[in-house]
């Protein structure tokens, strides 16, 4: 396992970790903070990382 991979949370379906790689989009929400859509390596959902 490479540790150096940054994680961005877990997956909330599933609670399988997501790492930077899976990153789909990042965006800027309105209230200036930064939101990223990724796939979830496991369970193959595109979803918010917690």
């Amino acid at each position: 396992m490479n540790t150096d991979e940054s994680s961005l949370g877990r997956c909330p379906d599933c609670g399988e970790s997501i790492s930077e790689p899976w990153v789909l989009v990042e965006y800027q929400k309105d209230d200036g903070t930064e939101g990223v859509w990724a796939e979830c390596p496991e369970c193959e959902e595109v979803v918010a990382p917690e």
